[in-house]
């Protein structure tokens, strides 16, 4: 696994199960690029059955919606070991 998809997953696993986390959010936390977030999900975890999107509607400041995908690990994703590898 790169380094950068064990940065975004070990991240991903500090977290309580009830936080919601954006791929922008997670890029800002660990000074990385959204495109390398979403890469590293997609390829290291999603794909691996060991995450997935949850799609949502968040309320902005000048009370408009939007549309996002929160980040989140499923019970495999946070029991996996990254150092078993």
């Amino acid at each position: 696994m790169k380094a950068t998809s064990k940065a975004v997953f070990a991240y991903l696993q500090s977290l309580d199960p009830d936080v919601n986390v954006t791929a922008d959010d997670v890029a800002e936390e660990l000074d990385m690029g959204v495109k390398s977030v979403n890469g590293a999900f997609t390829a290291s975890i999603q794909r691996k059955d060991l995450g997935y999107r949850q799609e949502a509607e968040v309320e902005l400041e000048d009370g408009t919606h939007k549309k996002v995908k929160f980040l989140k690990l499923n019970e495999d994703g946070y029991a996996f070991d990254l150092d078993a590898e």
